[in-house]
């Protein structure tokens, strides 16, 4: 089991890189290894220069603090991963390993994008299959899998867009959006994947009682600054109980 560090910002474009103080904390926290997200912004993964030097300087930073290994994703204007920008960014995160994010599901040619990764040196890639969710994409991850031959790590999972993230900031909504208890054993066994990404997260009610509902600090109107999105102990135990079922 792996703890992905993602979230110096939460957008409607998804969660963008960590805060060195989450990453203290989670480390005194757990025994597992810690992987830290690097994203400088939402939006694409086409990148400027200050931005790429930002996400260099993330990066010396996970390590300094303890990360046990990071997570990015770069593309070219037309689609392809970018090779220079992730050998660069390798450079720099050697010799901690490095996953390959959900910029994966905007490429051009995944077939042809996982043989990039696999020769960048990336050891897992997460993925919804290029599609709304892992079920919708589970023909691609299953052909993935089949194409990595063990080479590299498929990790299904969520892909963010706009009605999902919606959903995710509900009151409705469960584990994620993407993986749950009610779907996790058609995914694994549907596509091959021995690993899985997932948030299990439900949502608290705020401590706060004074409230003045007539003031939006969220990034839209529909999320509520008094619900609050936390991972759920119990979903997470529950998952890795149907994970070792079927994967033992």
């Amino acid at each position: 089991m792996f703890w992905f560090i993602r979230g110096r910002n939460y957008t409607q474009h998804g969660l963008l890189s960590f805060l060195v103080g989450v990453l203290q904390v989670v480390k005194q926290s757990v025994q597992i290894p810690v992987f830290v997200m690097i994203r400088p912004r939402g939006g694409d993964f086409l990148y400027s220069d200050r931005e790429i030097e930002v996400m260099k300087a993330d990066i010396r930073l996970a390590k300094l603090y303890g990360a046990d290994g990071l997570v990015f994703g770069a593309l070219t204007e037309d689609g392809h991963i970018d090779k220079e920008l992730c050998m660069s960014l390798m450079a720099i995160c050697r010799p901690l390993p490095v996953t390959f994010h959900r910029a994966f599901d905007m490429v051009h040619d995944p077939v042809a994008a996982l043989e990039t990764l696999l020769t960048l040196g990336f050891e897992r890639v997460l993925t919804s299959g290029c599609d709304s969710s892992a079920l919708e994409g589970l023909p691609l991850i299953k052909r993935l899998i089949e194409q990595a031959k063990g080479r590299i790590v498929v990790m299904p999972g969520i892909t963010w867009d706009a009605k999902l993230h919606k959903k995710l900031l509900s009151k409705e909504a469960d584990s994620g959006g993407g993986i749950t208890d009610k779907n996790l054993q058609r995914i694994l066994e549907g596509s091959g994947a021995t690993e899985f990404h997932c948030s299990a997260r439900s949502a608290r009610d705020s401590g706060m009682k004074f409230r003045n509902l007539s003031v939006a600090m969220g990034v839209s109107l529909s999320c509520s600054e008094y619900s609050l999105k936390v991972t759920d102990v119990t979903k997470v135990r529950t998952l890795n109980a149907i994970a070792k079922n079927i994967l033992v």
